[in-house]
Order: structure tokens, then C-alpha cells, then sequence
């Protein structure tokens, strides 16, 4: 993991390229064309991706933004976080983590919060290992 650094990814970045594979394996559904829409209308909300690449391959992504709520009135809260299935149990998923923890922290962000799909199991467990904690439901309705 020496070789491993941290990249925040602009919209015009070049290097999306190898980074929108990785976050389709989370998103499978994310067209080109549906995530530069995501991007026009997310970045001004304040979407950010920042993704950890060994040499030029991109090996995960997270995306987050800082929001303010009656909730927690400032939190950083994680959209996305995606290794590559290939990557995975290597620390780079720690190391979006940790950064984003200390991002959370430098902007005065009281908690640091995601959502998960209750299929996925592994992802829980990591979030655990983390120091996560379950609390609350997700509602969701199609429309």
C-alpha cells in the first residue's frame, strides 16, 4: 500500500476514465450519460470524489459531500465508497476512510455517516470494523 495515493477527482479530470469503473461495480446502473448528469447537478450541492490509485490503475473511489442538518447539523456523509473487487481486504477502503474521517474533522463535521444496502454484508462488516454504528432505518420509495 506504500505505493497508494489519494486523489480528488475534478469533473473534467482525466482520469475518470479508470476511476468510473470502480464506482460502477457499486453503481452498476451509471450510464455515461447519468453520471455526468449526477455531476452537474451534485457538484453545485457539493459532491466531491476522491479516489485512491496505485500507479495509474484506480483501485477505490468514495464519494461525499458536507452536509448541513437539524440532524447532525454539520456531517460529512459518504454517497459512494467502492473497491475494486480485485483490491478488496488491502487497506485501500481503510484509507478512504481515514481521510475522509479527517476531513470530517478539519471542517467542524460533528459525525461522518453512509448509507448501505441491507444486502451487503461485507461492506457491514467493514463498517464495524471501522467504528460505525447502526443507527437508524432507510425508507426509500420508487416513484
Amino acid at each position: 500500500m506504500n505505493d497508494a495515493n489519494l486523489v480528488d477527482l475534478e469533473p473534467e479530470d482525466t482520469r475518470w476514465i479508470r476511476a468510473l469503473p470502480v464506482l460502477r461495480e457499486l453503481r452498476p446502473h451509471l450510464t455515461d450519460e447519468l453520471f455526468a448528469q449526477v455531476m452537474r447537478e451534485a457538484g453545485p450541492q457539493g459532491l466531491r470524489f476522491t479516489a485512491v490509485f496505485v500507479g495509474e490503475r484506480c483501485v477505490a473511489i468514495a464519494g461525499w459531500r458536507i452536509v448541513a442538518s437539524t440532524s447532525a447539523i454539520r456531517k460529512l456523509y459518504i454517497d459512494d465508497l467502492s473497491t475494486a473487487a480485485s483490491d478488496r481486504s488491502r487497506g485501500y477502503g481503510r484509507m478512504l476512510m481515514d481521510e475522509l474521517r479527517e476531513r470530517a474533522v478539519a471542517a467542524g463535521c460533528r459525525s461522518l455517516e453512509l448509507d448501505s444496502g441491507v444486502q451487503r454484508f461485507d461492506a457491514h462488516r467493514f463498517y464495524l470494523r471501522e467504528r460505525m454504528s447502526i443507527t437508524a432505518h432507510h425508507f426509500d420509495l420508487d416513484l
